[in-house]
């Protein structure tokens, strides 16, 4: 990316942004599987909310937007309570064991999910307005999680994962039409 076009706040906030996102993506496609869909969700999804929380800090680092500094504020408490429900549960979601089809049928939705959520993330468009980056970077960011969480509760899973994953979605939903609107009342400014 060329970032002789943006202020040196905004290169130094892209610059990070394109860090945490890199390295989610290496970490959510090389995370540790077994032979249970609950154990691999978790695997996947706590660097997926570990990126949220590190921009959602790194917006922090250059916003003055009140509502924005809430809706990051808010992502790092929830996920930060998220990942660490997942960890309390996450040795004995090791079972039940899925089998191959039902491995292969969420795989098959997952890829595709993270894929689309991926591309949609390093294509958000920029410009010098931090606040409406951060939101076209978290924007699909969250409808990747509440997509994933959609998909494994349609699998059978370890019963202490449902009400994390129905949290993730409620949570994440009410994140998106937040950020919705408040990117909708920034560009009609």
């Amino acid at each position: 990316m060329n970032y002789q076009q943006y202020s040196d706040n905004t290169q130094q906030y892209l610059i990070c942004f394109y860090e945490i996102l890199n390295q989610m993506i290496a970490d959510m496609t090389n995370a540790s599987l077994s032979c249970s869909l609950s154990s691999d969700f978790i695997n996947q999804m706590i660097p997926h909310h570990r990126a949220a929380i590190h921009m959602s800090r790194n917006l922090l680092m250059y916003t003055t937007n009140i509502p924005l500094q809430n809706i990051a504020q808010n992502i790092i408490k929830e996920q930060t309570q998220s990942i660490r429900n997942m960890q309390d549960i996450q040795n004995c979601c090791l079972s039940p064991h899925n089998s191959q089809d039902q491995i292969n049928s969420y795989f098959n939705k997952y890829n595709s999910i993270t894929w689309t959520m991926f591309e949609s993330m390093q294509n958000a468009p920029t410009n010098n307005d931090i606040n409406i980056s951060f939101m076209n970077e978290m924007i699909p960011h969250h409808e990747g999680a509440v997509r994933l969480s959609k998909n494994a509760l349609e699998h059978c899973i370890c019963p202490q994962l449902i009400p994390i994953l129905e949290a993730i979605i409620t949570s994440q939903e009410k994140g998106i039409s937040e950020m919705k609107k408040q990117l909708s009342e920034l560009k009609s400014c």
